[in-house]
């Protein structure tokens, strides 16, 4: 049987409502303290410091602030999406991570590098996919339905992952599942229901999917959007594949963070509309600084927040956290076994598919038209 995204399922994150209960403004449960001037100064020159003595690197997601985002790079650690930051933590040498992102991002790294201890600035930093996708009632799902393959975005639990045959990024879903097609496989597809679809209508896969949404790209709203692009003619839209079907369907480019990047890097467009978290623009204005970047939006004109699509827990994530991570080793890690060694398997058949098939990833999609695909 095949279920799309409007088909109601009973297995959801009990917060989301259609009319727009899950507003990113009511997720937040604490910000990080603010530094400037001297003192971030100072934090940022110990942190430098103690990246050395530690034998740390930091590795940080395009969502988290600026700040932190330069200073992994400046420090030979990394900046990128999901699928590239678990890549990097597993070759590094260093013996401590420090993953400033959220929470299934550092338990994937430990699940990786079991010999290595891993950090975040907050362990309450975590996602409202894995929230919306509790491992007991995962259990009860795919136990459901055994004739399927169990495909899991990476933004779930451990103890998600555990129970999965393969794990995927939005960099490479779209040419695993594609690949599970050509094998004649049905899938069993969670967390996210827009993602999934996404993935059904472009490959022609035999999905059942769980219903759950990011709380940010399920915000954007394709009317304000369209009058957006009215202002902006000669923009190029670029979406996210987690947004809703009707953002989706008004884009020129669909892809992952990487992917976005590419196309602003890439394309010959002055101005770019952006629909997936505003943490990215940092890095987008440093690669093509000549490129017009215009926040895509979540709300209406009555709104006190026109456009305010940030992950309240990546924003969790502050410099005093990473400071607190090396002198304290406060944020530390752990995934029990069997855990750590049931869910290593779908990641590594990820990590090894991507290896061998790097050709396929991290594509942006251009000129998506509903039902037919990538035109």
């Amino acid at each position: 049987m095949n279920s799309t995204a409007s088909t109601p399922i009973s297995f959801d994150y009990p917060h989301q409502d259609a009319a727009g209960i899950t507003c990113t403004a009511q997720a937040w449960a604490k910000t990080p303290p603010h530094l400037e001037g001297a003192e971030k100064a100072a934090v940022i020159a110990r942190i430098k410091q103690l990246l050395v003595e530690k034998d740390a690197t930091l590795v940080a997601h395009y969502y988290v602030d600026g700040d932190i985002q330069d200073l992994a790079m400046e420090t030979g650690g990394f900046v990128a999406d999901s699928l590239e930051m678990a890549r990097f933590g597993k070759n590094h040498p260093a013996k401590n991570l420090i993953v400033a992102g959220v929470r299934f991002m550092g338990e994937t790294a430990k699940i990786l590098s079991p010999e290595k201890r891993v950090f975040m600035p907050d362990l309450d930093a975590t996602c409202s996919l894995d929230l919306g996708c509790d491992a007991a009632e995962f259990a009860v799902f795919r136990a459901a339905h055994p004739d399927r393959v169990t495909v899991v975005y990476a933004n779930t639990s451990a103890a998600v992952k555990a129970q999965s045959d393969w794990m995927v990024t939005s960099s490479c879903a779209l040419a695993i599942v594609h690949q599970l097609k050509l094998e004649g496989k049905k899938i069993l597809w969670a967390p996210d229901r827009h993602l999934g679809r996404y993935i059904q209508e472009q490959t022609g896969a035999d999905m059942l999917l769980w219903n759950g949404a990011c709380i940010v790209h399920d915000e954007f709203k394709a009317a304000e959007l369209e009058i957006l692009k009215a202002a902006h003619p000669n923009a190029m839209i670029l979406v996210h594949p987690e947004s809703p079907q009707g953002v989706v369907d008004l884009a020129d480019v669909v892809g992952s963070t990487s992917a976005m990047i590419k196309a602003v890097v890439d394309g010959i467009a002055t101005e770019y509309i952006v629909a997936t978290d505003k943490g990215i623009l940092h890095r987008m204005r440093q690669l093509a600084p000549n490129k017009k970047l215009i926040e895509a939006p979540t709300a209406g004109n009555s709104a006190t927040c026109k456009s305010c699509a940030h992950c309240p827990w990546m924003a969790m994530n502050g410099l005093q956290g990473i400071l607190d991570c090396l002198e304290n080793a406060s944020g530390e890690i752990f995934v029990p076994e069997p855990t750590r060694t049931e869910a290593l398997g779908c990641i590594e058949r990820m990590l090894d598919f991507t290896k061998n098939h790097p050709d396929l990833l991290a594509k942006a999609q251009h000129g998506f038209v509903k039902n037919i695909g990538a035109a």
